[in-house]
């Protein structure tokens, strides 16, 4: 694995018991996105859930594994895959708990899924592959991974907040803290407590990459956090994440074999 895979699964192997609980509400809930929560119903990320029965789904860095809950409920075939094992012991358990046999947890990388060409109709990533794999890598994956008219669905946290969070501290401030020219790799050096990597792109660099590897993108939704929104993350600020968006969800179509 390269580097920043190796620090990623050390960093999830630790951080999986502090997201036992959150991962049990979500199995058992409609779907909502994002710190925030926002539901499904609200920003129609998926365009209809019910779109996706009888397709074949797979989740990239699947972490606790509840989008693939929630679209094998819709009546898809799905699988995920996640480098942390201790996450996929959380959704293996709660698999069982809900007796949702059509998914197939797999352990490895989104960068290099052991499974065949135009296997999927539908790649999805909630602050998986799309934060912790290298969008040079996992995007050719998905690419080579889905048939061709299959969608990409991936939410990250919005460029805009990205460029505003401070050193030290991390919280989202009015002011910007990064340039946006070059954005690709970060890290967060002054906390002791994280030691993962993760990638953020400018806007113009996600639709290049994407078309490079086949993909038209159809759909770029920036969510603002509710009224009455509330995370448990110490980064996020509702106030903010009301005036900027904090999150974002990208939307493509495969449309051709990548060049």
């Amino acid at each position: 694995m390269s580097d920043y895979a190796e620090r990623n699964q050390r960093q999830w192997d630790t951080w999986a018991p502090d997201y036992v609980d959150s991962a049990r509400k979500s199995w058992a809930s409609e779907p909502t996105w994002g710190i925030w929560s926002i539901p499904e119903t609200d920003v129609d990320v998926l365009g209809g859930i019910e779109r996706f029965a009888g397709r074949d789904v797979i989740e990239l860095g699947c972490g606790a594994g509840y989008v693939s809950a929630w679209l094998a409920r819709a009546g898809a075939t799905v699988t995920g895959i996640d480098l942390s094992e201790q996450q996929l012991a959380t959704a293996r358990a709660f698999q069982a708990e809900h007796g949702l046999d059509q998914i197939t947890f797999l352990h490895g990388s989104a960068e290099a899924v052991p499974l065949p060409d135009a296997s999927f109709d539908l790649a999805i990533s909630e602050y998986g592959a799309c934060l912790w794999c290298d969008p040079h890598a996992w995007l050719p994956e998905a690419a080579r991974l889905l048939r061709v008219g299959g969608e990409l669905i991936f939410l990250t946290n919005g460029i805009l907040g990205v460029l505003c969070m401070d050193e030290p501290g991390y919280h989202t401030t009015a002011g910007l803290h990064r340039p946006l020219f070059g954005l690709h790799r970060l890290e967060w050096p002054d906390d002791a407590t994280d030691d993962s990597v993760e990638f953020h792109l400018p806007h113009g660099e996600w639709i290049r990459v994407l078309g490079e590897h086949g993909f038209q993108v159809e759909r770029l939704l920036e969510l603002q956090a509710p009224e009455d929104a509330a995370s448990r993350y110490d980064y996020a600020d509702p106030e903010w994440a009301r005036k900027w968006p904090s999150e974002e969800v990208w939307v493509a179509r495969k449309v051709r074999p990548p060049e």
